[in-house]
């Protein structure tokens, strides 16, 4: 084959991710007609990557007749520092094939170019096509092609023109003669129709608290803790919670999308992920799988469930270390993964609802079954979650047994779609409240500033600051100290500290209840959520042993 006589050097671009930052990669080949020394040369790469790109490149040059035996190529992938994440075979084979005079070297330039090769020459899928197309029209790419099975996603990208191949020889007959290819196709359709068969609040009988509870932490954006024995509706409770979100955003669906395609969990013919996420972890998952980890890079759980809910469910049988790992992401909304040279960020907006038993038996506090726990198993269940972590729950209420009356009922209770319009309702004063000015668009991520005790905590018509700290504390299922004495209540000495982020949380957690109704009193929050009883200090004293 013939060697062109006016390129000596070819280049291509192509993107690498870290996290779901966007780097425009440029691949650079050099080519000699060297006999004797026949080489392949990659740099930028790990050896790992180099040995097998090497491989699917020749493989697949070789099913369109060229052969690179008779040739030294050098290959340079640059940035170094951002190149070893992604895959580079097609934007390579392209420029060693403009290099033998296969194609021309300005077909190449300024086109984006993503896909990994087969051995037969097929152009494969790759992860993370929406985030990179989205980051090159940053860099001022306005033409791609990437492999068919990406086309969904890619259609999701406005301002610029995407192509699709599932063949190196279609990509040189498009760059040589022009036969065209396949646009990417229309955006796919939004809003998506939500599955019929989703959970539904209607389904369950009774537990007034607790779906009250929900419908607080979905107006607000508040993590959600439920404690109660075993089968006391835990579980059922929070796989409805999605069902009460407002719809997602066009922005917030890309978001989602994103990550599912650099997980590798999206479907190709899925388009965007137009649902709210819920992700289950096992509790058995490692500190990797639920905050991120691996290499390349892959997102976790916390991530995966970015603008949806997080179950855990059985908490304290998580291991201490992996839960730690989540105090982080849940404060700042996002995860930042060091490896080497390069750190990658994730986004971690998601509400998290924690399933609880209230003792190692999980009949503390039940009136039909008595609990079998001593002080001392219930000082080391309890010390198995730290007092960081439990405070970044903001809405925390216990579940009493359904008694058999509301079981057996015919009378259905209120539907998730009743609730999600109550919901929407708040998330769209806050939406009002963020245009004038506020720190956030949830009451969960005010900031301090943000945070009016007084106004936000009761009807915003001049509540006194200490009713309004009230009301949070009742919200957060948590006596304060200025609440009244009783049973369960044993002044400032026997009450858990709170640290300041947690009170600043439960304040606007009562302003997330005031925005929902504004014509309810902090006082008749506690007729809604259930207060959390704390133990003395040996364990023994209280019933419920949180």
């Amino acid at each position: 084959m013939k060697q062109s006589k006016n390129a000596l050097r070819a280049s291509a671009l192509s993107v690498s991710l870290l996290g779901l930052e966007a780097h425009l990669v440029r691949i650079e080949t050099t080519i000699t007609q060297a006999p004797a020394s026949a080489s392949f040369e990659i740099t930028g790469l790990s050896e790992a990557r180099q040995r097998e790109t090497r491989i699917r490149v020749r493989a697949a040059l070789q099913q369109l007749n060229v052969d690179l035996h008779q040739h030294g190529v050098s290959v340079r992938v640059e940035p170094e520092e951002v190149a070893s994440r992604g895959t580079f075979d097609v934007p390579m084979a392209l420029t060693l094939l403009a290099l033998l005079g296969q194609i021309s070297t300005a077909s190449l330039k300024d086109m984006l170019f993503l896909g990994e090769l087969s051995f037969g020459g097929a152009i494969r899928p790759v992860r993370g096509v929406l985030p990179s197309l989205r980051g090159a029209i940053a860099h001022g790419i306005t033409r791609a092609i990437v492999p068919k099975a990406n086309a969904r996603e890619a259609a999701s990208v406005h301002g610029m023109r995407v192509l699709v191949a599932d063949h190196l020889l279609e990509l040189v007959r498009y760059l040589r003669k022009g036969v065209l290819l396949e646009s990417a196709g229309e955006p796919p359709p939004f809003p998506v129709v939500p599955p019929a068969a989703a959970p539904d609040l209607a389904d369950l009988r009774g537990m007034h608290a607790a779906r009250r509870a929900l419908e607080i932490a979905a107006t607000g954006g508040h993590n959600l803790l439920l404690m109660g024995s075993p089968a006391a509706g835990k579980t059922a409770l929070a796989r409805r919670m999605p069902g009460i979100f407002p719809p997602l955003s066009l922005e917030e669906a890309l978001e989602v999308t994103s990550i599912y395609s650099v997980a590798g969990l999206l479907m190709p013919e899925a388009g965007l992920v137009g649902h709210r996420p819920f992700r289950a972890p096992h509790h058995t998952v490692s500190a990797a799988g639920l905050v991120g980890g691996g290499e390349p890079v892959r997102p976790g759980e916390v991530s995966l469930a970015h603008h949806g809910v997080l179950l855990l469910d059985e908490l304290p049988e998580f291991r201490s270390s992996v839960l730690e790992t989540l105090r982080q992401p849940l404060d700042e909304g996002r995860v930042t993964l060091a490896r080497g040279r390069t750190r990658a960020t994730f986004p971690a907006r998601t509400l998290v609802v924690a399933a609880i038993n209230p003792c190692p038996c999980g009949f503390a506090g039940d009136y039909a079954r008595r609990c079998v726990c001593s002080p001392e198993r219930l000082r080391a269940y309890r010390a198995r979650l730290s007092d960081p972590l439990f405070d970044c729950f903001d809405v925390q209420v216990a579940l009493l047994p359904v008694d058999v009356a509301a079981l057996q009922s015919r009378s259905k209770d209120e539907p998730s779609c009743e609730v999600q319009k109550r919901v929407i309702a708040a998330r769209a004063t806050q939406k009002e409240r963020a245009r004038a000015g506020a720190t956030a668009r949830t009451n969960a991520r005010l900031s301090p500033p943000g945070v009016r005790p007084g106004r936000d905590a009761g009807r915003g018509r001049g509540s006194c600051p200490r009713r309004g700290h009230r009301a949070a504390g009742l919200l957060r299922g948590v006596l304060p100290p200025c609440a009244p004495g009783g049973a369960h209540h044993r002044g400032p000495r026997r009450q858990r500290r709170r640290s300041r982020s947690a009170r600043r949380r439960g304040r606007a957690c009562s302003a997330a209840r005031a925005s929902g109704n504004r014509g309810h009193t902090p006082g008749l929050i506690a007729k809604h959520v259930g207060v959390r009883r704390e133990p003395d200090r040996d364990g023994s004293a209280a019933r419920v042993p949180w």
